[in-house]
């Protein structure tokens, strides 16, 4: 191109200038290196061998040669430097982000295990209010279900809606022991007690409705943070990535060169500091379309977790205060919110990160000059004419600063792309409800229910196990429940009856057998 030549011919005539300047006649005379010494011990190295004056620049091999303040061992030392604050510069343009994650991570996983404590604090507590010492030698059911709730949060292999159906079989298996404690039932015919629930409902609509409220919210929670913990990691592996050997050179050119031509005050043009970063962050660019995709997901998920966790009213009041005891997540709604808002905010700043940090780190004023005139662009002190080349690996080819083989992609890049683009696809999952581990187990048991009569071995006669059946409730110790009794006197009883109606069927089916 006819500018690219242009300047490459003033970088010439310069060059040729400076050296005439300083050569002609034997009359000039070496000029002094004194600021650059000053300079670089100002970086903390050793002033011994370094030149008084400049001396003939043949050597170097990074820096234009030329009459220079530089020699080889100067020029190695400044180029592992460039290294170094290249990594500084990655690192500390990307802490803010990093530390929102990490932040983020903590502080939503803290709080939503304190809910789940918090329910579960709860329920033990109504329920001991309730029940007295008949809930206190059955609680391994609702502390069965709390455990399972969290192990499933914390990423173990629970199957929510299996646990969930499981946990509503024990509880209606234990009632109607409770209910029934005159008599002794077999395993089977407990098992056949279960299995009409789902027609008979004995819980009316609640298990359905507990289970679509919290496996949602659930499904939501574990995902969100798994997606914090993901987008901590990538971001703190894609800021620690390998400096290839073209971006150290070209670092060292832009940063320390002029330390080698004797103007180490003189600052990189900002378009100059543009090209070296964008073929240095090249892989890191790349992995913004699937960042950003991961952020736009992670957002969706934020939205959903917004959402209310609250559980419609139910009928039975047993079930009102499971339903209570599971959503004191309600009585939180404005704190997580307001922690959901928060993170949401600090999702939409991360939003192409990875392709403006080239820009970012080159528009802070203690590393570039604005006036472009007064700036280094790469050769000497003036304009940088070269247009600033695209972002990401393959606009690298016409890059003048950084020569980058664009046919191979960084490994440690490539793997955190797809990483990314796989918790996205867990993300946009939770979304809708899905869990994408377990996905299958709602058409595996779509039949459940739907078999005939009792399994083999149901026995039909139940044995009295003892003279007198306790009273339920009969040690209740709060004097509100007593209250609460008179209002809803009629729902026990329809309860009862409807186990009743259920043990019956199990009777007439084995009597068929």
């Amino acid at each position: 191109m006819l500018w690219f030549a242009m300047w490459r011919l003033q970088v010439v005539v310069c060059s040729l200038w400076l050296m005439l300047s300083t050569s002609v006649g034997g009359e000039s005379k070496a000029r002094s290196c004194s600021e650059v010494r000053q300079a670089y011990h100002a970086k903390g190295f050793s002033l011994v061998h370094v030149p008084h004056q400049e001396i003939s620049g043949e050597h170097l091999r990074v820096c234009p040669q030329g009459y220079t303040c530089c020699t080889s061992d100067m020029e190695d030392k400044l180029n592992q430097q460039s290294k170094l604050e290249f990594e500084k510069l990655v690192e500390d343009s990307s802490h803010n982000m990093r530390v929102t994650f990490v932040s983020s991570h903590k502080k939503f996983d803290e709080f939503f295990l304190e809910l789940l404590d918090n329910s579960e604090r709860s329920l033990n507590s109504m329920f001991s209010r309730t029940f007295g010492k008949l809930y206190m030698k059955n609680s391994e059911v609702f502390q069965d279900l709390f455990t399972e709730l969290k192990r499933y949060y914390t990423g173990g292999n629970v199957n929510l809606e299996e646990m969930l159906n499981d946990f509503w079989s024990r509880l209606l298996e234990q009632m109607f022991q409770l209910l029934n404690s005159q008599y002794h039932f077999t395993d089977d015919y407990l098992e056949c007690i279960s299995k009409y629930s789902d027609q008979l409902k004995p819980f009316g609509d609640v298990p359905r409705k507990l289970k679509a409220q919290v496996t949602r919210a659930l499904i939501a929670a574990r995902t969100f943070v798994q997606g914090l913990m993901v987008g901590r990691e990538v971001a703190n592996r894609v800021a620690k990535v390998n400096v290839a050997p073209a971006c150290v050179r070209a670092m060292t050119r832009m940063l320390y060169c002029p330390y080698c031509r004797n103007i180490p005050g003189l600052k990189p043009c900002q378009n100059y500091c543009q090209n070296v970063m964008r073929g240095c962050l090249a892989n890191q660019a790349d992995l913004d379309l699937e960042w950003n995709t991961f952020t736009d997901a992670m957002l969706l998920v934020a939205e959903r977790l917004q959402g209310p966790f609250h559980i419609d009213t139910v009928i039975e009041p047993i079930d009102i205060k499971i339903s209570e005891a599971i959503t004191t997540m309600q009585d939180n709604n404005k704190i997580l919110s307001t922690k959901v808002i928060d993170i949401r905010e600090k999702f939409q700043m991360s939003k192409r990160f990875w392709s403006n940090l080239p820009d970012d780190i080159c528009g802070d004023v203690k590393l570039t000059e604005s006036d472009e005139e007064q700036c280094w662009n790469s050769h000497t002190k003036g304009r940088y004419f070269p247009e600033v080349v695209k972002e990401g690996l393959t606009n690298q080819l016409n890059n003048p600063e950084v020569n980058l083989d664009i046919t191979r992609p960084d490994t440690l890049i490539r793997q955190q792309i797809m990483a990314l683009r796989v918790m996205s696809n867990k993300l946009k999952n939770a979304y809708n409800g899905n869990d994408i581990y377990f996905q299958d187990s709602s058409d595996e048991g779509s039949t459940s229910g739907s078999g005939s009569g009792c399994p083999d071995g149901c026995t039909t006669e139940a044995v009295v196990a003892g003279s007198e059946a306790p009273v339920i409730g009969a040690d209740r110790s709060d004097v509100h429940t007593a209250e609460a009794g008179k209002t809803q006197s009629h729902r026990p009883s329809l309860l009862i009856m409807t186990m009743a109606l259920i043990a019956s069927f199990c009777a007439i089916q084995s009597r068929w057998r």
